[in-house]
């Protein structure tokens, strides 16, 4: 069966009139069709698979085929049709307005900001389609674009698990797929379950993008792919003398072997992408060389070493979840003491509960709209630093790990706006915030709280003190 054969341009098919070859890879033939019900662009997707081709080629197609129609949302193509497998099969979807990342390889490398400006879009798209239950497993230049209005897309889901489907390749085949340069540790070993695979190869890209150098170089054959779960590589500061300590220390975090070592979600990875000054940097940030033979040996034998083959027990959905980035909005000009500390409270509850959340602390600084606003305090200090200090006063019983606390002093003359801005800019999952008591106050001024509230995309706790 050679489907991209038998439709050729000129034909119709179910009503879709195919066009030219856009694209033509190992596995499938992408071409333009039109609808006459359908106005935006689109393309038609179709199996290439002659004789003596991998059987992996119609598998994969029978996996992108169950999983495009479930996922939703600007950070994946728009599914519009498909062919059953009796006849002609096919996928057609929409056509992706935008930058496809795949020629960017002929400008690399590129400036740090720009790196992880995309880097931080392509964890958001990741992150979203960890929530709808996917990991992609192949994410590489080619398999990512931007959008004229920003969001990154990924394509092709043909290697991609799917909790809640049947998972043809890992029933079917007992050999790794994947884009070898950009494998997991854990993916190579045959775990196709853990959502942080994608993180792995997200830092692949940024590592590429950022040097101009593989980090894993383009490894032919089982036992040179098999380097990289004991081999780390070249720290990109070795590589270019002007690279940013804060951007090494978020991209070797990414290529850690060990994914409980890797950011726990991509939501945490876009965050520290998008908030350079709050990355937390450890002594990766400053690395020159690569780790001694005594360290890549007991790697290599240590006896849990292939401890990544065992899936997380967790669905991909499940960890995503386990590791919210939670918004905790404090009020230090207005809140009482008994807030301030039920506040805390709360959090302290919640890091019980959820261990695996990162806080990010918010403090709005508010200016007029019209009246002149002075940055200096009566006593000549900066009213931001201040405000910055006394959040992190405020936070200091909690006595929380550095890498998951951030603290932010926002300025604006709009408290709920700047809060709302801010969840939605940084994919916030919970907003924890206090009530305002002064009711004097709340019938002059409104509520903040009850902004927030009708204004939020995501969860949001408003307390009380007791």
């Amino acid at each position: 069966m050679n489907t991209s054969a038998r439709i050729a341009e000129g034909a119709t098919v179910d009503g879709f009139l195919v066009g030219k070859v856009i694209h033509r890879g190992g596995m499938s033939v992408i071409r333009e069709v039109t609808h006459p019900d359908i106005a935006e662009p689109i393309l038609m997707k179709l199996p290439s698979v002659r004789e003596g081709d991998d059987p992996a080629a119609i598998v994969g197609f029978e996996m992108e085929q169950m999983i495009l129609p479930r996922l939703s949302g600007p950070h994946v193509p728009r599914f519009v049709a498909l062919g059953d497998f009796s006849a002609d099969p096919y996928i057609v979807m929409e056509r992706v307005q935008g930058r496809w990342l795949l020629p960017m390889l002929e400008e690399l490398p590129l400036p740090g900001d720009e790196v992880a400006a995309i880097g931080a879009r392509v964890a958001t798209a990741l992150h979203e389609i960890h929530r709808q239950h996917v990991v992609h497993l192949d994410v590489k230049p080619s398999n990512v674009f931007l959008r004229q209005s920003g969001e990154a897309v990924l394509i092709d889901y043909g290697l991609a698990h799917h909790d809640q489907l049947p998972d043809l390749m890992d029933e079917e085949f007992r050999v790794p797929y994947g884009t070898a340069p950009y494998m997991s540790p854990e993916q190579i070993l045959g775990n196709r379950r853990d959502a942080r695979s994608d993180l792995f190869s997200l830092g692949v890209l940024l590592y590429f993008f950022s040097t101009g150098v593989r980090p894993f170089g383009d490894p032919k054959g089982k036992r040179r792919l098999h380097r990289r779960l004991w081999r780390d590589p070249v720290p990109p500061r070795k590589l270019r003398a002007d690279y940013p300590p804060w951007l090494q220390e978020v991209v070797l975090r990414c290529l850690e072997v060990d994914p409980a070592r890797r950011h726990p979600t991509a939501a945490q990875l876009a965050f520290d992408l998008t908030n350079p000054d709050e990355v937390k940097r450890t002594t990766r940030s400053e690395r020159l060389r690569q780790d001694p033979w005594s360290a890549v040996l007991r790697r290599r034998f240590h006896p849990d070493a292939d401890s990544r083959r065992r899936a997380p027990e967790t669905s991909v959905a499940e960890q995503t979840s386990a590791a919210p980035i939670v918004a905790v909005a404090v009020d230090l000009s207005e809140s009482s003491e008994a807030l301030l500390i039920t506040l805390r409270d709360t959090v302290g509850r919640m890091l019980e509960v959820v261990p695996g959340a990162r806080f990010a602390c918010l403090n709005v600084l508010k200016y007029h709209r019209l009246a002149l606003d002075f940055t200096l305090d009566a006593e000549g200090k900066s009213k931001h630093l201040k405000r910055l200090a006394e959040l992190r006063s405020w936070a200091r019983p909690l006595e929380m790990a550095e890498h998951r606390i951030t603290f932010h002093v926002l300025e604006s003359p709009d408290p709920a706006a700047a809060i709302l801005d801010y969840a939605r800019t940084n994919d916030v999952d919970h907003i924890v915030m206090g009530a305002r008591t002064d009711s004097a106050l709340k019938k002059i001024l409104g509520s903040v709280s009850a902004e927030v509230v009708a204004g939020a995309p995501c969860t949001v706790t408003v307390v009380r003190a007791r």
